[in-house]
């Protein structure tokens, strides 16, 4: 993705939402956001900001976005937790995911690098290789189109019905809700053939993935 398509805004009637590409540097993200603003000056006076998405921030990192858009644009970020009810919040963080088999989806087309960190609430796709160091977190499915070498924690909610699968999966932790495995130091490297994990009888399976079954 070109570093010019990796801050975008998503307008309704409530507000803008600033979304962020996780795969870009904090300081690129930053500076384009910055000159976003800028050449639409007039457009985002007094705007309502309802949530900054795409990319996990920092709490350093998210102060210094809302100051750089109240103080050069009178932009007013509404935080999540008062666009909701007390009630509502609480009843949100006690749902499990359940659109494991329908619901929203992330496609990614990249190799996820050491150091990278996708969360996401649903299922992911990863185009590309999961490369050691990477970690991939859903509340749905993961699926990569390639080898799996990183983190991967599918169903992060609590859904025990979610699967890891991958081209190859060569993880160093593999986890679906609460059951977690990780790859023995002296697992021999495995054929890059389609594989599926998956909780049964409350133990995390790999299997080969059989299109017939």
């Amino acid at each position: 993705m070109s570093k010019n398509t990796s801050v975008s805004f998503k307008g309704n009637r409530d507000g803008i939402c600033i979304h962020f590409n996780p795969l870009m540097e904090y300081q690129d993200l930053k500076q384009q956001l910055l000159d976003k603003l800028e050449s639409a000056r007039q457009f985002f006076l007094g705007a309502k900001v309802i949530g900054i998405e795409g990319k996990a921030l920092t709490e350093e990192e998210k102060n210094e976005i809302k100051e750089i858009i109240h103080a050069a644009y009178g932009m007013i970020l509404v935080e999540e937790a008062e666009a909701t009810s007390q009630n509502e919040s609480e009843e949100k963080e006690g749902q499990v995911f359940e659109g494991i088999e329908e619901g929203c989806t992330k496609f990614i087309r990249a190799t996820i690098r050491s150091g990278q960190r996708i969360i996401y609430k649903g299922n992911v796709v990863i185009v590309g290789d999961v490369n050691p160091g990477a970690e991939i977190i859903a509340e749905g499915n993961i699926l990569v189109m390639g080898a799996l070498r990183g983190l991967a924690h599918a169903g992060a909610s609590g859904n025990e019905k979610a699967f890891v699968a991958a081209y190859s999966l060569q993880p160093t932790q593999l986890r679906i809700a609460d059951v977690i495995a990780r790859s023995p130091d002296n697992e021999k490297i495995r054929p890059m053939t389609p594989e599926l994990a998956v909780i049964k009888d409350d133990v995390l399976m790999i299997e080969p993935y059989l299109p017939n079954k």
